[in-house]
């Protein structure tokens, strides 16, 4: 859309104006994984910016703001639906509710830039300061409501290990601060602003090719072994299919850590199964616990998520976990991951008693586990477990002590054929941009994936397929400025746009004063 037409659009009626704000928020979505349309940003971007600050009103810039939010979140979350489809004759009537009601508090984090917009004039200081503002939100996307910072604006570089590079410094807020700046660039007048992005992507783009053409770290003795089930969800927990899934996954896991350790007799197999793909409660069933380990080569380790239960001394469940469980060829208990961010709705309820409603599953809210930590386990470096959407979190995902990798499981079987899954995925490569790290991911039904310290996939399981993936484990990078300083630096960038903008701002009212004065005189 030109700009013209941009301008025309903030005098028409203010009803076409809510609509087409909603409108560019769907269009952004189309930047989002797995399209990476980019370029769209460059529309969409621009039209919030001018109807926001043609607004007549802080209070109608609040509600284009909102409008724009509530579309884009709306085109990037409408996968939840199909989580509900998985048990469409119990939570049928949320079908029409699920996505509109989630997109509603992502929706409210575009308000304070959009505010910040209206009151900022034209030019560099509305740009810089809705560009400092948007990522300041971005950031408190990731604790407010119980914290759920998906599909952040950095992520529509994540279809290539190159443009993710300079994460490594300024993490996923940094890279959305960046594209925030590119995207608004059309309103600002002159070839000066053009000239100097050109100059800024040919530097970015130096700064990528010379951190992928640096030596790579030698890796550890392990062989890796990825397992994907590809169970779908509403299958999942049938009592007639737990045997079969179960004798799926022993069957995959024989096949491929065999031959891997045929392969490369002096390393260390590591078979690595997605969340929850055992049907039984894999650390404290022995009979499971025996048919999984003499699946193992001798000397091999297996990751594996499976449900964890605590009980009382008189047998009554006390508790129930959603863990990762290290178990040897031996069937010993290497080690246990209890997850500890827990989704909400889907592993506990909120406010529970409250609401009408309860969707986790059985009836028992899953309990939280004590937090990150690194998994030492005999023969293995150390890594950071993370189940299911811990991977998102920015920032959070490397304990203390640094570990060498980070294992991801989780259970996409939830989304479905969608685009829920690629979104799920770049985040998890974006994380291992930022600290430096490999990331071995294993998913139900995909897609599973290795990435190296830099972010390439090295090997990958397609979406909705079943199969089995072996490399070697990558070695870890250097610890990344962004990993010494986690999410200060892209709190501090955004803080100093809003300062440089209000600066302008001010400069530009002075200014303006002297002029007036100089023409009364």
């Amino acid at each position: 859309m030109p700009i013209p037409t941009l301008q025309t659009l903030a005098r028409a009626p203010w009803r076409r104006q809510l609509l087409a704000a909603f409108a560019l928020g769907l269009l952004a979505a189309l930047a989002l994984p797995p399209v990476h349309a980019v370029p769209v940003l460059l529309v969409s971007i621009p039209g919030l910016l001018v109807l926001a600050g043609a607004a007549p009103s802080r209070r109608r810039a609040a509600w284009l703001g909102f409008a724009w939010g509530w579309g884009h979140a709306l085109a990037g979350v409408y996968w939840v639906t199909h989580a509900i489809l998985t048990d469409v004759a119990t939570f049928w009537w949320l079908v029409p509710l699920a996505a509109p009601a989630l997109a509603i508090p992502l929706a409210l984090f575009v308000v304070p830039p959009a505010l910040v917009a209206h009151a900022l004039p034209a030019g560099w200081p509305r740009l810089l300061g809705f560009a400092g503002t948007w990522v300041l939100a971005e950031l408190a996307q990731g604790f407010l409501f119980t914290g759920f910072p998906w599909n952040l604006l950095g992520t529509v570089w994540a279809f290539a290990a190159l443009p993710l590079q300079p994460a490594a410094i300024v993490g996923v807020h940094g890279l959305s601060l960046l594209t925030l700046l590119l995207a608004g660039l059309p309103l600002l007048p002159g070839r000066r602003p053009l000239a100097g992005a050109a100059l800024l992507l040919a530097g970015l783009g130096g700064f990528g090719l010379w951190r992928l053409d640096a030596a790579e770290p030698a890796g550890p003795p392990v062989q890796l072994v990825l397992v994907q089930g590809n169970v779908p969800q509403e299958v999942k927990w049938r009592p007639e299919e737990r045997m079969p899934i179960f004798q799926r996954y022993l069957e995959l896991t024989a096949a491929a850590a065999r031959d891997a350790a045929a392969a490369a007799p002096a390393s260390r197999v590591v078979v690595v199964w997605p969340e929850t793909a055992s049907p039984f409660l894999l650390a404290q069933d022995p009979e499971a616990g025996r048919m999984a380990a003499a699946a193992l080569p001798p000397g091999a380790m297996l990751l594996a998520g499976s449900v964890r239960a605590d009980w009382a001394a008189d047998g009554t469940l006390r508790q129930v976990f959603n863990s990762l469980v290290a178990l040897d060829a031996s069937a010993r208990v290497a080690g246990i991951y209890d997850k500890a961010h827990l989704v909400p709705f889907g592993e506990y309820m909120p406010l529970s008693g409250l609401l009408p409603i309860r969707l986790v599953t059985g009836g028992m809210d899953f309990s939280a586990g004590p937090g990150p930590m690194a998994l030492a386990l005999p023969g293995l470096p150390p890594f950071g477990a993370l189940i299911c959407y811990e991977v998102i979190f920015s920032g959070a995902v490397a304990p203390r002590p640094r570990p060498d990798w980070l294992v991801n499981i989780t259970n996409d079987g939830w989304f479905g054929i969608s685009a829920g899954p690629w979104q799920h995925l770049a985040a998890a490569r974006l994380r291992a941009v930022e600290e430096g790290l490999p990331l071995v991911r294993a998913a139900q039904t995909g897609i599973s994936a290795v990435f190296d310290a830099r972010g390439r996939r090295l090997a990958a399981i397609p979406l909705g397929r079943m199969g089995t993936a072996t490399l070697a484990l990558p070695g870890a990078g250097a610890p990344t400025p962004f990993a010494r300083a986690g999410l200060a630096v892209p709190a501090l960038l955004g803080l100093a746009c809003l300062g440089l903008a209000i600066w302008l701002r001010r400069r530009l009212v002075v200014t303006g004063e002297l002029l007036h004065r100089d023409a009364r005189g």
